[in-house]
């Protein structure tokens, strides 16, 4: 039976009008595998698919008739069926046919050699492509491959072609005109960068390829004509571009665009990495960061494209989040959209409404915002982007599902169109009888079926654009003609402060001429014209917005303020007028706290946080902080100092916001306020001892501290949390506030630090070895340094280390048994004092145990209960007369009589008074858990224990109130003239 006889039934399943064409068409290429004698072995499921295959690609029967050896070599080879691994079309390009000389056509033969050997090379690419094409196209039509295998072996072919050219041209020029070295004296190859799809893995069937050409070092050859390195590379990639790119009989490559170089078509077509930076760092328009979510390096030197790739991500990812993206490319959208309608092409699948240019700016515009911050979000696969953005719930699940199922479906149809005729287009076709093929291979019966199921999908897809880009603006948080008119101020002043009352301004004479104050600043005069735009969106939007406060015009002026502040840096203003949410949370905030408004002024990275109110009001414990913080310093290289700091500065100031927002609007109470910011600093200290640790033992190894040490562990690069079982033998030592779990908003830390080594000249074991002393000393340098470096980013902890024995004239590190000694034997009352509320805070847990020891042990010595009151006693005398307000009507929380610290030096005397007698009192660093050790001791009533922990509870909420209005810790008296009078009277009992 013949080869068509066997097909008649598949080919009935063909829609009639096609089924007389196809089968006339397979009768040729039968007809012409028996003229040539080829050797052809039937398969069934080659069988099962040909008839769909032949009628939904014009391209694959064509090629296949013109040269029926590259089908019948498909099959038999078996590569029609297989699956290709990554590195297939590198070894089956190595591998394919060489045409030999005498085979070349007498035209060829005419040429010069170098001629010769460049058409020899684009005959061969052109071969190869055409097989590789059919193939691919093959598997996709007849279901065999996913979507996935498809864009992936067009990449990856695309590589190969690319690759070869390259390395068969170099090897020419360098034979013709010297090899350009690198510094080193190596070979210099130059770097091919491959943007849009196929830096994605994303090509699809018949795209042109976008590149860009880079070389490491400039230089010059030793030929008569001193050639540059770049005149070299300039001819190199010229003969690259016209290897790939020319139409000659036989096809082309990869149609080739490489206008997306710096500068464009009027830009050198390569550079320097030199000047590729300076480029990307002082001129590239804010497009050409779009374009670099999807660089990739696809051929040449790929050791040194590392570092260009490297160079790339601070350009493309910025660290602070960037809301701008929406606007920039909501604004290249509309050009798009524009340019369709104008062409009259809304039928494009891929650049048209709820096409698959919407769903890829979606991925990009949150790519843009937060890649700096998610490095998850670095990748250039759009389905991976859109995987991660449900993940990160950037967008619900089901829209991220939906666009992926949509994002597959449209891809799908846009390579059946393309390899109907291998055209690059997107447009739907208006040929009934190409409408008919398209539906059939995509397995719809008719193309009204199609239709109606691409038209729902790209309504869906438009959708979820719009809601992601605002484009709709339902919510009102758009103003009112009212504000607008009053940002313009395009009116007279009575009719403006007429819209101000009606806006619930209460002055508004003075709030009118704080907005033009505002408006004429040189803060806003400076903006650019994209910031102007952005701000004059905001701020209707804002004055509208106010009225949800009830004091509205301190809460204007406040913001007011804030806007000047970050008025240069359009982002923030942009994530603003993108969230409507994000500007109610920063109007509630700052109605109850002009401290949250100086905050952010600070701290203007913070604004992300307006977003989810979620993570807003809910400040994490120690645990999820630690996790927290592990996972945003396993970014981060253990010796890239820089980066940890700032990162450590945005982790703190973050979790700060949390507390303060939660404080502000009653979520948590006083006592959970001061722990929640101890547990903060506490993770802090934690992992920049950690960090320091590891800098100084990669560097110079281990110090012979006791213990068993982990092992390799300066060779890591990942944080290593403390175990049980290893010694690093240094600790940090928290006093004051940190130490009684009492932290303020702007507290300072007071620290010890704490080493043991048995013999402090004793070499660590590294490649530059230095004593153990000086070891330690240097890891607590470098643990300060962290802590209270300024920095742009501002300061993570203030650091006040004048508790260490013999204060600033002592060691920054003192050794652990040293430190007993001038406890037992040099410390003044004052030390020990302070010592109640000494509290190990981060380090070795085994020096841990030994310091809380020493410790119980110094606490507990016997004391004579007056000589020890009269030093509490004169202390608290001196304190008072260098520190307390002069102002009579004002009470200050923590000096004044019957204040905080008259509290404190209670709890302290009675510490060390009675702890002797009860080592239990040992046991707890914080005021309230002392006093109620004190009187269980029996050294104070019930009735003072309770008058006591209450007024210091009462003391400690104004002052958390005072700091969030901005205020000093200072009260009218009057406020609290029975609870200071009651403390007085405890302190007259016990401390006089």
């Amino acid at each position: 039976m013949s080869f068509i006889k066997n097909l008649e039934a598949e080919c009935a399943s063909l829609p009639d009008q096609l089924t007389a064409t196809v089968i006339d068409s397979l009768t040729k290429w039968d007809e012409r595998v028996k003229e040539l004698k080829l050797n052809f072995t039937q398969t069934p499921e080659f069988n099962a698919s040909i008839a769909k295959v032949w009628c939904s690609s014009r391209f694959i029967a064509e090629s296949c008739t013109r040269k029926p050896e590259l089908l019948v070599d498909l099959v038999n080879s078996g590569d029609l069926s297989a699956i290709y691994g990554e590195n297939s079309y590198v070894e089956k390009l190595a591998q394919s046919p060489v045409e030999s000389q005498a085979e070349l056509s007498p035209g060829m033969v005419c040429m010069p050699q170098v001629c010769r050997e460049q058409a020899w090379l684009m005959t061969k690419l052109r071969d190869f492509r055409r097989r590789e094409m059919v193939r691919i196209a093959w598997r996709d039509l007849a279901g065999w491959a996913e979507l996935s295998e498809t864009l992936t072996d067009l990449s990856h072919l695309a590589d190969a072609c690319i690759q070869y050219a390259l390395d068969f041209l170099y090897q020419e020029a360098c034979e013709l005109r010297g090899t350009p070295l690198l510094a080193d004296g190596t070979p210099q190859q130059i770097v091919v960068l491959g943007m849009g799809k196929l830096g994605a893995y994303e090509l699809n069937y018949s795209s042109d390829i976008d590149l860009i050409f880079a070389y490491a070092e400039d230089g010059v050859l030793p030929d008569r004509k001193e050639t540059t390195y770049g005149e070299f590379f300039t001819k190199l990639c010229r003969s690259l571009v016209k290897v790939l790119d020319e139409s000659t009989v036989d096809g082309f490559v990869f149609r080739t665009d490489i206008r997306l170089r710096p500068y464009g078509d009027s830009g050198p077509i390569i550079m320097s990495f030199d000047g590729m930076e300076n480029y990307y760092q002082t001129q590239a328009r804010e497009w050409e960061r779009y374009a670099m979510i999807k660089v990739r390096q696809v051929a040449g030197d790929f050791t040194v494209g590392a570092q260009l790739m490297a160079m790339f991500r601070p350009f493309v990812y910025r660290r602070y989040l960037d809301y701008g993206a929406f606007e920039e490319l909501r604004s290249l959208k509309a050009q798009i959209t524009q340019e369709l309608r104008r062409k009259d092409r809304m039928e494009n699948i891929k650049l048209g409404p709820g096409g698959i240019r919407e769903i890829e700016f979606i991925g990009q515009a949150f790519q843009l915002i937060r890649g700096g911050n998610e490095k998850a979000l670095q990748t250039p696969g759009i389905l991976d982007v859109l995987q991660l953005l449900g993940e990160l719930e950037l967008l619900s699940q089901p829209d991220a599902d939906q666009l992926k199922q949509s994002y597959r479906f449209l891809r799908r149809v846009e390579n059946h169109i393309q390899q109907y005729q291998d055209r690059q287009t997107h447009d739907l076709p208006s040929d009934p009888s190409v409408q008919r093929i398209l539906a059939y291979s995509l397995d719809y019966s008719d193309w009204t079926s199609f239709k109606q199921d691409l038209d729902k999908v790209r309504a869906q897809v438009h959708e979820v654009f719009d809601q992601v880009f605002s484009l709709s603006k339902q919510d009102g948080s758009t103003g009112s003609p009212r504000t607008g008119i009053i940002w313009a101020c395009v009116a007279d002043e009575s009719e403006l402060m007429g819209h101000l009352k009606e806006c619930g301004i209460q002055d508004t004479g003075s709030i009118l001429a704080a907005i033009k104050d505002f408006k004429n600043s040189a803060a806003v005069r400076r903006m650019t014209t994209k910031g102007a735009g952005v701000l004059d969106r905001l701020m209707p939007q804002l004055i509208e917005a106010v009225q949800q406060v009830d004091n509205s015009d301190e809460t204007l002026l406040r913001i007011l303020v804030l806007f000047e502040a970050v008025a240069g840096r359009n982002v923030y203003l942009s994530l603003l007028s993108e969230n409507s949410n994000a500007l109610s949370q920063l109007i509630k905030l700052s109605s109850a706290s002009p401290w949250i408004c100086a905050y952010l002024a600070q701290y203007p990275v913070l604004f992300d946080e307006l977003l989810d109110t979620r993570s807003l009001y809910e400040p994490l414990k120690k645990a999820d902080l630690d996790q927290q913080l592990d996972i945003l310093l396993a970014q981060i290289e253990v010796q890239d100092l820089e980066q940890l700091m700032v990162v450590l500065r945005q982790f703190k100031q973050l979790n700060v916001l949390r507390v303060a927002a939660a404080d502000i609007m009653g979520v948590i109470p006083l006592m959970v306020v001061s722990d929640y910011l101890t547990y903060i600093a506490e993770s802090i200290v934690d992992h920049v001892v950690e960090r320091a640790w590891l800098m100084l033992t990669d560097k110079h190894g281990l110090p012979p501290a006791p213990g068993q040490f982990p092992t390799g562990l300066r060779h890591t690069h990942h944080p290593w949390r403390y175990t049980d079982n290893a010694s690093i033998g240094f600790a940090v030592i928290g006093l004051g506030k940190l130490g009684g779990i009492e932290l303020g908003y702007g507290s300072d830390l007071d620290l010890v630090f704490l080493y043991d080594c048995q013999d402090g000249n004793a070499m660590t074991d590294g490649y530059k070895p230095i004593s153990c002393a000086q070891f330690y000393g240097r890891l607590g340098l470098r643990v300060r340094h962290i802590l209270d470096t300024k920095m742009l980013s501002g300061v993570l902890y203030e650091v006040d280390m004048r508790l260490r024995p013999n204060g600033d004239s002592g060691l920054l590190v003192s050794h652990i048994n040293g430190y007993e000694d001038y406890l037992k034997n040099q410390a003044w009352t004052w030390e020990l004092q302070a010592l109640v509320r000494g509290r190990f805070i981060a380090g070795d847990p085994q020096l841990k145990a030994r310091y809380e020891a020493i410790r119980s042990r110094v606490l507990s010595l016997p004391r004579d209960t007056e000589s020890l009151k009269k030093e509490v006693r004169e202390m608290r005398e001196k304190m008072r007369e260098s520190l307390t307000t002069k102002d009579k009507d004002q009470f200050d929380l923590k000096q004044s009589k019957g204040g905080i610290a008259d509290i404190e030096f209670i709890v302290q005397f009675g510490v060390l008074d009675q702890a002797a007698f009860n080592v239990a009192l040992t046991t707890y660093t914080d005021n309230v858990r002392l006093l109620e050790g004190l009187q269980q001791q029996g050294f104070m009533s019930q009735a003072d224990e309770k008058t006591l922990k209450n007024a210091y509870c009462i003391y400690r909420d104004f002052g958390h109130k005072q700091v969030l209005q901005g205020d000093k810790a200072v009260i009218a008296e009057a406020e609290v003239v029975k609870i200071s009078a009651q403390v007085e009277r405890i302190w007259h009992e016990y401390m006089e």
